[in-house]
């Protein structure tokens, strides 16, 4: 079992930068891919990001790429997420979630474990 918490959210304006922490617990981070997803009021959980093990490989859904990096701290039982540039279409409870599947995930099926969520707020 992991436990995840999500810390780091909060509201900003257009063109500020956040970074979301996830920590981890119960279990090492290194043996899980871990992701970022976000859902928007009204629309369905969609996949922002995503990073292998030991960190060697990432994806990013087309709306965050060039905005958004994801990165792990394995040592601190830690994911981040540096949200760059931020437009009002980013507003949105980002979570993270931990994966068993080899290789990267990019759906939400692929995960196990998710944390409860940071609220994002980007105002125009």
């Amino acid at each position: 079992q992991v436990q995840l918490v999500e810390s780091g959210g909060g509201l900003v304006q257009a063109g500020a930068s956040l970074r979301l922490s996830c920590a981890a617990s119960g279990r090492t981070l290194s043996n899980y891919g871990m992701g970022w997803f976000r859902q928007a009021p009204g629309k369905e959980r969609e996949f922002v990001a995503t990073i292998s093990r030991i960190g060697s490989s990432t994806g990013y859904a087309d709306s965050v790429k060039g905005r958004f990096t994801i990165s792990r701290d394995n040592a601190k039982n830690t994911v981040y997420l540096q949200l760059n540039s931020l437009n009002p279409e980013d507003t949105a409870v980002y979570y993270c979630a931990a994966s068993r599947t080899l290789g990267v995930a990019t759906t939400s099926r692929q995960y196990d474990y998710w944390g409860q969520g940071a609220q994002v707020t980007v105002s125009s």
